[in-house]
Order: C-alpha cells, then structure tokens, then sequence
C-alpha cells in the first residue's frame, strides 16, 4: 500500500469511530439541548400586516395558493408569472382576500434581466421588499436514453435553478435591509429521485445545494426556508404538459403511474403550511409531512429505495405495456 492511500485509511479509521459517538451520544445530546433552547427562546410568529412579499410562478398552484395565504395576513405582493390574464385574476383575488396592494409582472424567470426588471419594479412600487418566494418552476417527466434530443432539457435546469437564483441575486440587498426572508420551493424528488424524473430532480437538488450554502452566507440576517413538497394538486401533477413539438395537453389529459398511484395534498393546504413555517422561520418544510421519513430511508438504505422503484414502479409500467415515451415539459407558473 503506498503513503497516499495509507494516510487516507488511517484518517477513515479515525473518522468512524468519532462519527458513530456522535450519531449515538452527542447527536441526541444535540438534539435535547436545541429543543430546550427553542423553547426558551420562542418567539411568536412574524407579522406579514403591511410587508412586502414577492412570489414566481404565482399564476397557479402552489404559488398561486401561496399569494392568497400572504394576502389573507395583510401582506402587500407582488406577483410574477408568464400568464397575463390568469395572473390578473389572481391579483384581483388577492385584494378581495385582505392585501392592501397587487402587484402583478409578466416576466420570465429563466430570464437574468427580467429578474432584475421585477425586484427593481417591486423596490420602486413599494421602497421595500420583506419575503422572496421563489416558486416558479417546470418540470420533466421521461427516460433519460428516449430524450430525442437533450439539448430540450435545458429549460428545466434555467428554469428551476437559474430562475430561483437570478431573482435571489437581485433581492438580497433588499432583504438584508429589512432582515427579511428567503423562501424556495424544491422538491421531495431532490432527496428520492425517482425514475424518469431524472432531469427534474437534478434542478432541485442543485436549489439544496445553494440555497444551504446562502443560508450560512447570510445569516443571521437573512433567513432561508428550503420547502420539499411531494405530490401537490397542481396543474403538473394533474396532466398539464408541454410535448416535445410545443402542444399544450390540458390537466387530465395525462396522468403519470405516480401521480395516480400515491395521495396528493391540495395546493391551498400546502401553501397555508408553507406560509405558517415561513412566519415562524422554520429552515424546512415537507410537506404532506408522511415524505419525511422516506428521506432518511433513502439516505439510509438507498438499495431498499432503488429495489422499490424497480419492483413496483418499473416492472408495472412494463407490465402494462406503458412503453417509456418521452412527455417533454409541464409548465407549473
């Protein structure tokens, strides 16, 4: 065995055995000391009367949903999507639900100079901005080798990555001026990764990564919440897809095995739950919250999770003669 390779073995050696204390003494030690902590040092959940919150992709579901929790505690919003005249109705249901103001903008996230023209045009309609919440998103659903061309998978990672980043990178002196908050909507497919949705979970898991990474950059004076949801009623999980030649199937049209399979949780019970931790400056939410402990099997035993989606998941499709085609893009702002 050579130096290089003995010298790495001698530090695993070490490392292990300090790893194993910790997960079985200190870890637990960990855990009552914060708990106590929290409790003595609780405080009540933050005021949205009057502040400034800014939501992508807000002309459906989740973010849709999202708007009118925020309106419902007196939030003023501004509220960004591609659609126009669905934005508009949401504004106008905004107000009727208690927000002093609406702002909608039609702008594209995958769009570095959009992103700047709607942080700028929230700070110059309101001289503040209090909550980011970047929502808008896109997503994927096929087998990797019957992409017929993967420059088309492209949008996933400029929407879902990129178009969280560009507006966080704009709002942050913002948000530092305000102490305020920074909320981004991931995915439960960012820790479970399930078949065919290859591409889509890549973006998630890239949004973890860095959104992780700012929440030490900025703390303590901006405060980050990571949300993983797993199936939510939405225009994407009800069938709303965009096929590789640009045709629109309406919600219903198609229906993945998963979707049809597992129970879904509806948009505005979502948002209420995401909304409620995002005022308590909780740093995650799962929601429905029974995805949790399949994050902690995954990360476990990620044999068990891969043998489950090949036995049941797999197999039955094959079974079916469901051939994998691909479906392209389903569009969620």
């Amino acid at each position: 065995m050579d130096s290089d390779r003995l010298i790495h073995t001698l530090i695993f050696m070490m490392v292990a055995p300090l790893v194993f204390l910790s997960l079985c003494i200190i870890l637990p030690l960990f855990f009552i000391v914060r708990s106590i902590l929290a409790i003595l040092t609780h405080s009540s959940s933050e005021s949205l009367q009057g502040k400034v919150v800014l939501i992508t992709g807000a002309s459906s579901g989740i973010g849709e949903q999202m708007a009118y929790e925020y309106s419902k505690k007196g939030a003023c919003l501004v509220i960004v999507a591609r659609r126009e005249e669905q934005l508009q109705k949401v504004a106008e249901n905004a107000r009727g639900l208690g927000s002093p103001d609406v702002v909608p903008i039609c702008a594209d996230v995958s769009n570095a100079d959009d992103c700047k023209r709607f942080v700028d045009e929230a700070i110059n309609h309101f001289g503040r901005l209090d909550h980011l919440v970047n929502n808008a998103g896109v997503s994927s659903i096929c087998f990797v080798e019957k992409v017929s061309e993967v420059t088309k998978m492209v949008p996933v990672m400029d929407i879902n990555f990129w178009g969280n980043v560009y507006p966080t990178y704009h709002a942050i002196p913002h948000l530092k001026k305000t102490k305020g908050k920074i909320v981004v909507n991931s995915s439960a497919s960012a820790h479970l990764q399930p078949p065919r949705m290859s591409f889509y979970s890549a973006s998630k898991s890239a949004l973890i990564s860095f959104y992780e990474t700012l929440r030490v950059e900025l703390d303590p004076t901006v405060k980050v919440t990571i949300v993983t949801p797993g199936l939510v009623g939405t225009e994407m999980t009800q069938g709303k897809h965009l096929s590789r030649d640009g045709e629109i199937k309406e919600p219903g049209q198609v229906r993945d095995f998963m979707v049809q399979l597992l129970p879904m949780m509806s948009s505005r019970v979502c948002a209420n739950a995401i909304v409620e931790a995002v005022c308590r400056g909780d740093r995650y939410v799962t929601e429905p919250k029974w995805y949790k402990p399949f994050f902690i099997v995954k990360t476990l035993c990620p044999e068990l999770v891969e043998w489950v989606y090949t036995t049941f998941f797999l197999k039955s499709r094959r079974s079916n003669g469901d051939a994998p085609r691909d479906k392209g893009q389903a569009k969620e702002d």
